[in-house]
């Protein structure tokens, strides 16, 4: 199936075209003169056919038509000009356009009927003082239509030298229809049709275009050789969109959709409207709405606090967090610029009406490896509430860089969960992953070392309700395969992944900060929350999908003429095949449907306090074989592998 059709335009000739060209091109006065001309022509045209059809005889001059011209010519010029008619771009007109002339046209149906229908005048049929103004109304209508024609259709078409889009709108509403109107303003687009969930709608013609059933979808697109389908439908589901780009993996269909129906201003729908659908659109689960209940349990009026502001999740737990109006929110983060951005967002937003401006906020840069800043900083501002984000989490960095990865991860928990202790934090949420599951890695036994901190520490008694929440990977953080996809199908490919048989848990950034706040809220103490991340996505699939969803084709021994190659480059040290998010079985519900309870067991506070100084003697002296060493005593499930394959993995 071809993938693109050049435009095709009627044979019309370059003489005529060229002379059409520069009418186009006159300035807008020039414009309203002709268009008045027209209209006058169009006038004297309406009136000679009125004495026709109602006399039966074609005259072109005499006493009575002289008087209707007259009358007619001191009517409607002043009434257009007072309605603004003139100031309509035609090359736009649309049911607008036609709804002023239906005003003028009514006021000067009038006029007319009052003086030739109700006081009449010799000679003069009185029928002619509701004739000549039905007529012409058509007149204009029909001008109208021909110079719109002109103007976007012949004109446009001819000036478009590329490649002409064969478009599909899935949506037979409202918005489907003014996008179908927009599309007409675009040369490189033409309209096949609409399809619609309706079977009722099905064989019938919307605006000129036949309207298929959804069910005919994919017969329809190779049957037109389509090339683009436009989502017209504002509120439809994630899963939805997930079943319509399945259906369409094996064509090279560009697919585009308008965003949620609280983003689009009613009556204002257009192609600019549309955004490319993302890979958060086709997870296949629809997000459920916060409980605000748990949303401001540990956050509404209090002193909040999150580590590692500037990241993925860290920020947008901030853009939460501000939504819901605590009283301070401290950004703790490391990287200037981070920190910097993170502020300045929040700032922006806040004065911009987003937030409330009476929320206080304080950026802090420090690195939380050292005890004694960590402790000032708690005991400067008292918070009732710590997200702890920061965290070192690229896997194949953190096995080159076992050090630092233990030392952000592991030494910075323990400061900030002792410093919460002596402070009287209330509630302290650590953000897990499903990387501490089983781990391969020194990145995901460093944060299963992390989680065992606030399980020991629970376990003892506190007064701080110290909580955990595990889940996969988010869409579009730092790292993420998804950008680094994009890029690669921008540049003509190839895509590089690790593994063709590669499985991830994914969410999107803010569902998940959802979540964590509101697990956190729900916490008594040591609970390891896990998010239900769904079902799991072939990494493979996410390529192929960015590729068909970006207009184009995979190359494989299948489809050896295909756009984009799909390369596997091996797995990276310490990298599996499969995640898993439970490291025992039977997991608790909780208040809320998408949050898991762990039944987890963990290493005794005294045994772990004692290890843990140990560690952080080897990670300041440097000592990389110890400190690895007494990580695997640690987490005894940890196996490092550096072809990434494990016994759960490969089964």
């Amino acid at each position: 199936m071809t993938s693109k059709r050049k435009a095709a335009t009627p044979k019309i000739s370059a003489n005529i075209i060229a002379g059409l060209s520069v009418v186009a091109n006159l300035d807008r006065r020039m414009k309203k003169i002709i268009a008045f001309v027209v209209d006058s022509a169009i006038c004297v045209f309406a009136i000679w056919l009125a004495f026709s059809l109602r006399l039966g005889d074609w005259q072109l001059w005499n006493a009575p038509i002289r008087n209707v011209l007259v009358a007619s010519f001191f009517i409607w010029p002043p009434i257009f000009l007072a309605l603004g008619i003139y100031r309509s771009i035609f090359r736009f007109a649309g049911s607008g356009t036609l709804t002023e002339l239906a005003r003028a046209i009514a006021i000067y149906l009038v006029f007319m009927t009052a003086i030739f229908t109700i006081i009449g005048l010799p000679g003069v049929p009185r029928t002619l003082g509701i004739l000549v103004p039905i007529l012409f109304f058509l007149g204009l209508v029909m001008s109208r239509i021909v110079v719109r024609y002109i103007i976007s259709d012949l004109l446009g078409q001819r000036a478009f030298g590329g490649e002409t889009k064969r478009v599909l709108i899935y949506g037979a509403g409202s918005a489907g229809q003014q996008l179908a109107l927009s599309t007409r303003h675009y040369p490189g687009m033409f309209l096949l049709g609409f399809v619609d969930d309706d079977r009722r709608l099905r064989g019938q013609r919307l605006d000129g275009s036949p309207v298929y059933h959804s069910s005919d979808l994919v017969a329809q697109v190779e049957r037109l050789d389509v090339t683009d389908i436009l989502l017209a439908v504002p509120s439809m589901s994630r899963s939805k969109r997930k079943g319509i780009v399945d259906d369409l993996k094996r064509f090279s269909v560009h697919v585009q959709t308008l965003p949620q129906i609280q983003d689009i201003v009613a009556g204002k729908v257009s192609i600019a409207d549309l955004r490319e659908v993302e890979v958060d659109d086709l997870l296949g689960r629809d997000a459920v709405a916060p409980n605000d209940l748990l949303m401001g349990r540990t956050i509404l009026s209090k002193t909040v606090m999150v580590t590692g502001a500037g990241g993925s999740i860290g920020s947008e737990l901030c853009r939460q967090i501000m939504a819901i109006g605590p009283q301070k929110l401290v950004l703790v983060e490391m990287t200037e610029y981070a920190l910097y951005k993170i502020e300045q967002e929040l700032r922006e937003n806040a004065a911009a009406g987003i937030f409330r401006t009476d929320i206080e906020i304080h950026p802090e840069l420090i690195n939380t490896t050292a005890a004694r800043p960590v402790s000032s900083l708690l005991a400067a501002y008292c918070p009732d509430t710590i997200f702890h984000a920061a965290a070192y989490k690229h896997v194949p960095l953190l096995e080159h860089n076992p050090i630092s990865g233990m030392g952000n991860n592991i030494i910075s928990t323990r400061n900030l969960v002792q410093a919460a202790e002596q402070n009287d934090v209330a509630h302290f949420i650590l953000i897990s992953t499903d990387k501490a599951v089983r781990p391969t890695n020194v990145m995901g036994a460093s944060k299963r070392v992390c989680e065992q901190i606030l399980q020991a520490k629970a376990k003892v008694g506190s007064k701080t309700r110290f909580s955990m929440v595990r889940f996969g990977n988010v869409l579009g953080s730092s790292g993420s395969v998804v950008p680094k996809f994009k890029e690669q199908i921008a540049n003509g490919g190839p895509v590089t992944l690790t593994h063709k048989d590669i499985i991830r848990y994914f969410m999107t950034i803010p569902e998940a900060a959802q979540l964590v706040i509101q697990a956190g809220s729900m916490a008594k103490g040591g609970e390891v929350f896990v998010l239900d991340m769904g079902k799991p996505v072939k990494i493979y699939d996410l390529a192929s999908t960015l590729i068909n969803l970006s207009g184009l084709t995979v190359r494989d021994n299948d489809n050896p003429d295909g756009d984009i190659a799909i390369e596997e480059i091996g797995l990276r040290p310490g990298e599996k095949l499969f995640e898993e998010l439970l490291i025992g079985e039977n997991p608790m519900p909780t208040k809320h449907k998408r949050i898991m309870q762990a039944l987890e067991g963990h290493i005794d506070w005294r045994e772990l306090s004692a290890a843990l100084d140990r560690l952080e003697q080897h990670v300041h002296a440097g000592n990389r074989d110890a400190a690895v060493s007494l990580l695997r005593e640690l987490v005894p499930e940890y196996q490092p592998n550096q072809d990434g394959l494990t016994g759960a993995a490969a089964a």
